[in-house]
């Protein structure tokens, strides 16, 4: 009897023997489908959300996924103080940013600005924005829209670091 104790102890030490994680490949759904909330008080902090929606089609568009642009629904809905970035008059303010946006919008990621908040906030209108934005009635409206489609909801977090600490 006290054997078997021991060898279930050899066994679970065994288990825990290894000298790492385990890489998993998790199995994602076809078509992946996520909407990306943002809502920020700063313009800049797009750049390293952009980084999040990046991400997300770096991962599916490379091994072991190998996704095809058909297979990858991303869309991203904007109310934020971020909005002027999606305006054609600030241009040159945010031009890295813009060209990034541009880019994956080619892969098919697709951008939607609060029309409410951008009349409101910044008396803009449609022909103020550029091609590859859709302007939507209410952001939090249409984020609730897509959670009801299927899409899974992302709010990328923007952490700011002061000089010399850590998050």
């Amino acid at each position: 009897m006290m054997w078997h104790f021991l060898i279930f102890l050899l066994m679970v030490g065994w288990s825990f023997a290894t000298e790492g994680a385990k890489l998993i490949q998790t199995p994602y759904s076809k078509p992946f489908k996520a909407v990306v909330e943002f809502y920020f008080d700063h313009p800049e902090k797009i750049g390293p959300a952009l980084g999040w929606v990046s991400n997300l089609v770096y991962v599916l568009t490379n091994p072991p996924y190998d996704y095809s642009q058909e297979d990858i629904d991303i869309v991203v809905i904007s109310h934020g103080r971020e909005l002027p970035v999606f305006a054609k008059e600030n241009r040159k303010k945010y031009e890295s940013i813009v060209e990034r946006i541009e880019s994956l919008s080619m892969y098919g990621v697709r951008f939607m600005v609060c029309s409410m908040a951008a009349k409101q906030f910044y008396g803009y209108s449609e022909k103020d924005f550029y091609p590859f934005v859709s302007l939507v009635p209410s952001a939090l409206t249409e984020i609730v829209h897509w959670q009801h489609m299927g899409y899974g909801l992302l709010i990328p977090q923007i952490i700011e670091i002061k000089q010399g600490g850590v998050p």
